[in-house]
């Protein structure tokens, strides 16, 4: 019991900071909590269907808690001495999209945005792969302005992105929101804003607050931007739960055995003991005893083997360095995996053991409780 209680208090501290991880990637590096967009812009995406009045929603949101920055958003195409490629291009407000994106914290090389260099740009990790460019080097990009003209200009690269995810890593261009607009000759609008919620908040209250401030927009978490990555990490949940349950299923089998095992190796004893007057409750008070005695020892000795474990990994965790720059479901992979340790990591493996304990002694124990002392007394 003590090696699979040690067993699954590790499992279940790496799925959950594992999940826990993969949550966080979404929220802050790739499309937050919420976003905002104007009506029909997911379905078919234009430069010049954009939301118009978003200052004042910004503060509004702002004024209610919400951290929100709004982003602007195209496609086009980007070059390099002979190499091109298809980009998506984010024009952001740098300061307060720091506030909502740790993107700018995942630089594999260079420096991120800076207001007053308008020519610089940060480009996704494939994407500059692709283009064969590194810092301070140039790029050409090219595209179509609201005005119907050809969008062009030549850029400096400032820096280069750490894996983020499938479509930055692959044609990430950023860029300030003030560049862009003078690229795309767009003076007013956006096209998307980010929204992050208090932590204290939940999600589905998030977005009714969210949608109550932005009548007429497009409101959508991340679940439904992401429904299918959703669907994995509940899931996954489930199946941890499931994980625990079928190893101690194991252990239940084994459990079972024993106590049986030792009713009737002590079938006598227990028949001079109920012919003594003790009450079936006197009995199945003792098996049951025996029951705690034993797992106690094993939540101990679990616990102590565990704890120290689960630190290690909580503090240093171990190197995944060949699946570092891979995607799952398209969402980045951390580099080093850690785990999880709380309260819960410890109390759904512990209370799942005791409950499938609790159920395996009962059947012996009653068994020994009812048992008719005459023919235990001269059972051989």
């Amino acid at each position: 019991m003590s090696f699979a209680l040690w067993t699954m208090i590790l499992y279940s501290g790496l799925m959950s900071w594992y999940l826990r991880d993969m949550e966080a990637t979404i929220v802050d590096l790739e499309v937050g909590d919420l976003q905002v967009h104007a009506l029909d812009y997911r379905d078919d995406p234009s430069l010049h269907t954009r939301i118009d009045d978003a200052e004042a929603l910004l503060q509004q949101l702002r004024a209610a808690g919400y951290r929100a920055t709004a982003r602007l958003l195209a496609h086009g195409l980007a070059a390099a001495d002979e190499s091109s490629a298809g980009v998506a291009f984010f024009g952001i407000d740098v300061p307060s999209d720091a506030q909502v994106s740790l993107v700018h914290e995942h630089l594999l090389e260079g420096s991120w945005l800076d207001p007053a260099d308008s020519h610089g740009v940060v480009l996704g990790r494939r994407l500059a792969r692709m283009l064969a460019v590194d810092p301070g080097e140039e790029i050409v990009v090219l595209s179509q302005g609201t005005d119907g003209a050809m969008a062009a200009d030549l850029f400096n690269v400032r820096g280069i992105l750490e894996n983020v995810g499938p479509e930055v890593d692959r044609g990430g261009v950023f860029m300030p929101a003030a560049t862009f607009r003078e690229l795309f000759v767009l003076p007013t609008g956006v096209h998307q804003i980010v929204v992050r919620r208090p932590a204290d908040t939940e999600l589905d209250v998030a977005a009714e607050a969210v949608r109550a401030a932005a009548s007429g927009l497009d409101v959508r978490t991340w679940r439904d931007l992401m429904p299918t990555l959703a669907s994995f990490m509940d899931s996954a949940r489930g199946a941890l739960v499931m994980m625990v349950v079928i190893v101690y299923v194991a252990i239940a089998v084994l459990v079972l055995n024993a106590m049986l095992m030792t009713v009737f190796e002590r079938i006598r004893e227990l028949g001079v003991l109920k012919a003594l007057g003790v009450s079936p409750g006197g009995i199945l008070g003792l098996m049951f005893a025996e029951m705690v005695i034993v797992t106690a020892m094993a939540i101990a000795l679990g616990v102590a083997l565990g704890a120290p474990t689960l630190h290690y990994l909580a503090t240093e965790g171990f190197e995944l360095t060949s699946l570092a720059g891979t995607s799952v479901m398209g969402v980045a992979m951390s580099s080093t995996w850690h785990a999880d340790m709380s309260a819960e990591t410890f109390a759904v493996p512990i209370g799942v053991l005791i409950l499938i304990v609790t159920l395996a002694t009962s059947y012996p124990a009653l068994k020994a409780a009812f048992i008719d002392p005459v023919r235990a007394i001269h059972h051989r």
